[in-house]
């Protein structure tokens, strides 16, 4: 069935060493016996053609094997092992491995160019697709990280300036968009056999020619929603103290001289520097 890998079950190394080992022992003992080297010469020469089956299957390893074109299985066993020695062996590592991408500069879903790059942790699942699906399957895991990454920048912002806004954006919104990522790249990444361990964002930030502007407004809108904040607990405050002077009886103010305090507190409360106070020793009115 295509695409599908496929055991193998080779011999064992040790066996056919152990063959080959006596077979020169007996050619080298029969040529000594009759005084003629036929024998062992036929043994060498028999050694030599079967010595290419030897391979061996570190852990985390496996082998492709292939005769004249067609697919015969994957060793995944590890250990020391003989097959046909007019099989091919494919070596495909089954390890994970980390994948550090370039930082490319890409525009974000408002148009905003951002640098960005994405680690990701992969290994290959299906060996028969790694082999032969595609050509070279560590540039194709390369190559298709940087379009995903392209892909999945294009569809969030960078950030949004409004406390109230829920979209989802690159810089705050990461355990949604490192999903996306790892969809993405599954998806990509399975028509060559690559299991998708984790992705995450790596590096972003705005390209350089905007830094400095953006930087600036996200200044401005942390001072804007700081004021905000300021005055509501201002307004709080002048109120309750409005509130308490009438309660308790403490002072009668007219509609004139609660506008004077109200003003005065406000200036108070709401300036960034200390109020140099002025203490007026004669009447309200004055």
């Amino acid at each position: 069935m295509k695409n599908k890998e496929k055991s193998y079950s080779p011999l064992s190394g040790y066996f056919m060493l152990l063959l080959l080992v006596s077979l020169l022992a007996g050619g080298a003992l029969a040529a000594k016996t009759t005084a003629t080297p036929g024998f062992f010469i036929a043994g060498g020469i028999l050694a030599v053609l079967l010595s290419p089956g030897f391979f061996v299957v570190n852990p985390n390893g496996s082998k492709v094997l292939v005769l004249f074109g067609a697919y015969k299985g994957t060793v995944k066993r590890n250990g020391f092992f003989w097959v046909n020695p007019l099989l091919s062996k494919q070596p495909i590592s089954l390890r994970a491995r980390n994948f550090d991408s370039e930082r490319v500069k890409v525009n974000d879903k408002i148009g905003n160019p951002i640098m960005i790059s994405v680690i990701l942790v992969w290994r290959v699942k299906n060996t028969y697709q790694a082999a032969f699906e595609v050509n070279r399957y560590e540039e194709f895991v390369r190559v298709q990280s940087d379009a995903a990454v392209r892909k999945m920048a294009g569809m969030y912002p960078y950030d949004n300036f409004d406390e109230h806004q829920s979209e989802v954006t690159l810089r705050s919104g990461v355990t949604e968009v490192n999903q996306a990522l790892e969809q993405e790249l599954g998806d990509r990444l399975g028509i060559a056999g690559i299991e998708v361990i984790e992705a995450r964002i790596g590096y972003l930030a705005y390209a350089t020619e905007i830094a400095s502007a953006m930087l600036r407004r996200q200044q401005a809108t942390a001072i804007v929603a700081a004021r905000q904040k300021i005055v509501e607990g201002a307004v709080g405050m002048v109120e309750m103290a409005l509130e308490e002077l009438s309660k308790k009886n403490i002072i009668h103010l007219d509609e004139e001289k609660k506008a004077a305090m109200v003003s005065n507190l406000m200036v108070v409360l709401c300036s960034e520097k200390d109020t140099s106070p002025v203490i007026n020793t004669g009447t309200l009115n004055q």
